[in-house]
């Protein structure tokens, strides 16, 4: 097996990864599908110009910075307190523990309750708590726009 089909596969995986990583907090997603296109740049076939290796890093960095401002964000726009923002994180922490379903709603139920443990009341911690809601899932399909988009270029420069 030569060395390009090992770090084409090994594309391959990141990306797969990239888009797992979308969904579990644990994995940056977009970072992980960009060193796909880094591997891609160092085989012996493709050409991966230098523009699109930059912008596909901007762009990764900039949706991974926003995925963790964007809950927060959320959270406060739809009323949340501080404890909310700190429950929201709790949350997606210990959501990480329960699955995919945890990792859905962690954040939700835990700026609800650290809204409700700072003395909101019920109707404001749960408007904060579908902020925060709301945030994860921007930053979601955030990270899956990006993750597809350096997806695409990946294919597009290996196999044209």
């Amino acid at each position: 097996m030569g060395i390009d089909v090992l770090l084409i596969i090994s594309g391959i995986i990141l990306i797969l990864l990239g888009f797992a990583g979308c969904f579990l907090p644990i994995l940056p997603g977009p970072p992980l599908a960009f060193g796909a296109l880094v591997l891609l740049h160092f085989t012996s076939g493709a050409d991966v110009p230098a523009e699109t290796l930059w912008t596909m890093a901007g762009i990764a960095l900039f949706v991974t910075i926003l995925d963790y401002i964007v809950p927060v964000w959320g959270t406060r726009k739809f009323g949340g307190t501080k404890a909310g923002e700190r429950g929201a994180i709790a949350g997606v922490i210990v959501g990480l523990f329960l699955g995919p379903l945890g990792i859905i709603a962690g954040p939700f139920f835990g700026a609800l309750a650290g809204d409700l443990i700072a003395g909101a009341k019920s109707d404001q911690a749960f408007r904060a708590a579908f902020g925060s809601f709301m945030g994860f899932l921007l930053g979601v399909g955030l990270k899956l726009i990006a993750t597809m988009l350096i997806a695409f270029y990946f294919f597009k420069i290996w196999l044209w």
